[in-house]
């Protein structure tokens, strides 16, 4: 995705004994048009793309690390739970070691793991929708018309931790916030389970 980000170009910035060969297979994105240039000592493929050339380093480094952590921004409007969404992922943004991996930093589907359909592994969770609040059981406050969730990835978990607690207090700073809460998957999406009290 970040080959079709306007300006962008992506570097290794992971020291690790492990690598993908990232721009060793994207290059052929460049369809025999591609090139290789030497920046700062790091091999580099340049790819010819309609608004200029697309630099991507040869190979990119690859550690293990801490998917998923989240919360729920739950307010009195969509647009309250949106402005919080943005303070959050500004917040979670200067914490070192993570990343939101969602465009903007904020995810407006939210998801459950499985679903009603046998080929689906994940779906809409119901019980945070907030047009559903008459038709399920839902998890939201009656007053909650807006709710945006935030997903963050992390080198360890001590870092997710930091970045969840500073997008939290970011957030809650947003008129209009009416709570604040996570999505509890009993550990189905992983060994990490990360509890929103606990960081405080």
């Amino acid at each position: 995705c970040v080959l079709t980000a306007p300006t962008a170009a992506a570097f290794n910035a992971l020291e690790s004994e492990e690598s993908f060969p990232t721009g060793k297979q994207l290059k052929f994105f460049g369809d025999g048009y591609e090139t290789e240039k030497d920046v700062n000592g790091k091999k580099m493929h340049v790819i010819p793309i309609m608004s200029g050339e697309f630099l991507v380093e040869d190979e990119m480094g690859w550690k293990d690390g801490v998917a998923g952590g989240n919360f729920f921004i739950m307010a009195d409007s969509q647009m309250a739970s949106i402005v919080a969404a943005e303070a959050a992922v500004d917040a979670i943004h200067a914490v070192a070691g993570v990343i939101t991996p969602f465009s903007g930093g904020m995810v407006a589907s939210g998801s459950k793991t499985g679903s009603k359909y046998s080929f689906m592994s994940a779906s809409t969770n119901e019980k945070e929708c907030v047009t559903l609040k008459d038709q399920v059981d839902t998890e939201l406050p009656e007053n909650v018309f807006g709710n945006m969730e935030i997903v963050i990835d992390g080198v360890d978990e001590e870092s997710v931790k930091a970045a969840m607690k500073a997008g939290i207090e970011a957030a809650c700073q947003v008129p209009g916030v009416i709570e604040i809460g996570a999505g509890n998957y009993g550990g189905n999406l992983g060994p990490y389970q990360i509890h929103l009290q606990d960081l405080f």
